[in-house]
């Protein structure tokens, strides 16, 4: 779904929810759906929401940050709330609201390695250690590599004078536009450090801004040596490894 505009992304679930759930009926597959960034795909403000629902939904993972944004009679039907790093606490109090349930007992955010577990019916969650993977992991490299952005997060080349609107929604598109921009416009973003913060604040990915920070206070480097390096960082960090995944 990562390739369907997010507007679009409710009635396109609207329709694959069933199949899947037949599917799953005539051959126990798949085992785990899992809606990442669930809150768009079932938004709060989404009236069809109810009828599109089946009553009961199991087997199923959905991500978010943001549950009180979430359709409630998708969260009602949710047995097990695990709330992760600094803002798990803040996240479980929010899906408490949500779904109107009986207020949660104080709790501090986890150390790390460990998350909270609240189980539906219980006022206090569990603090549970949880198992990393031996494998290292990066995630989301295929979702900001070819995904859609939304347009609040997607990044602009504009230029000095805002005489362009050259939407870049993925990284894969960011590359492109890169090569093809005027010398003055890719100089206006790269001086005022937009492309490091980009990356830090819709990529979510501190290695890469702070690789690009480096680039943009190269005062010495041209406007062509600055656009090759950071087009080299980002198809050596996502789009390579997209491609190759």
């Amino acid at each position: 779904m990562l390739a369907i505009e997010p507007a679009e992304r409710p009635p396109f679930l609207a329709r694959l929810l069933p199949e899947l759930i037949k599917l799953r009926a005539a051959t126990g597959r798949p085992h785990w759906i899992i809606l990442d960034e669930v809150h768009h795909c079932l938004p709060a403000a989404w009236d069809p929401a109810p009828l599109t629902l089946p009553q009961r939904l199991a087997g199923v993972i959905a991500v978010t940050v943001h549950p009180e944004a979430v359709v409630t009679e998708f969260l009602e039907m949710v047995d097990v709330v695990i709330g992760v790093g600094e803002g798990g606490p803040e996240a479980i109090e929010k899906f408490r609201k949500a779904t109107k349930a009986t207020p949660i007992g104080a709790c501090k955010p986890p150390a790390k390695g460990e998350v909270l577990v609240l189980r539906r019916g219980e006022t206090t969650p569990s603090v549970v250690v949880a198992h990393r993977p031996k494998e290292k992991q990066q995630r989301h490299i295929r979702k900001y590599a070819e995904g859609q952005l939304g347009e609040d997060r997607s990044f602009y080349f504009r230029g000095p004078d805002k005489a362009l609107n050259l939407r870049a929604q993925n990284l894969t598109t960011f590359v492109q536009l890169l090569s093809g921009v005027d010398d003055a416009t890719w100089l206006h973003h790269l001086r005022a450090g937009e492309y490091s913060q980009w990356f830090r604040d819709n990529i979510k990915d501190s290695a890469l801004a702070d690789e690009a920070a480096e680039i943009e206070a190269a005062e010495a480097l041209s406007a062509k040596d600055s656009r090759a390096a950071i087009k080299a960082m980002v198809e050596r960090l996502y789009t390579a490894a997209a491609k190759a995944d």
